[in-house]
């Protein structure tokens, strides 16, 4: 099957970016996406996920502070092979706290390995509330709340404390 008047088959991808020139930065993200694990390595990947990219410049979520660490005093490696694979389209990276596995255009393989997240017992929502409820100003209240709340997610299936009592 010929293509007709002897032109060279052309990629779809780039007649999709020839007409519409936004695509071009998503499907770079797409494929930043795709091939995060050999662009970071294996271990970082499972603690990292591209975000977005915008103008030049990749913005990372990553699920804990030593790999926030880690990644960034790595950053100039990681545009060094970023640029290598993708060329002078990305210029910079960004590292920030937050989960990875959030974002569904990233892929569900992660999240489909991974246990479903934990959430509170009813015992422990009480708990959280009953501690919470002792402090008098509201926003000091929230955060105490979000903290604890914290807390007894970081622990697994730990059994909960007994309510504090009421002073």
């Amino acid at each position: 099957m010929g293509t007709g008047g002897g032109r060279n088959p052309v990629r779809v991808g780039n007649l999709l970016t020839a007409a519409v020139p936004a695509l071009a930065e998503r499907m770079l993200e797409q494929a930043i996406r795709r091939e995060w694990a050999q662009t970071a390595g294996p271990e970082a990947a499972r603690r990292s996920r591209p975000r977005a990219l915008r103008q030049g410049t990749l913005d990372v979520s990553v699920d804990n502070s030593p790999w926030l660490q880690e990644l960034t005093l790595r950053s100039a490696a990681i545009v060094a092979a970023l640029r290598k694979r993708h060329g002078s389209a990305v210029i910079g990276v960004r590292f920030a706290l937050g989960r990875g596995d959030t974002d569904v255009a990233a892929g569900s393989s992660r999240a489909a390995t991974e246990a479903p997240e934990r959430r509170l017992t009813v015992e422990e929502a009480r708990i959280v509330d009953a501690v919470a409820g002792q402090m008098p100003d509201p926003a000091l209240a929230s955060s105490l709340k979000r903290l604890v709340t914290k807390d007894f997610l970081a622990r697994g299936e730990r059994r909960a404390p007994a309510a504090p009592e009421r002073q």
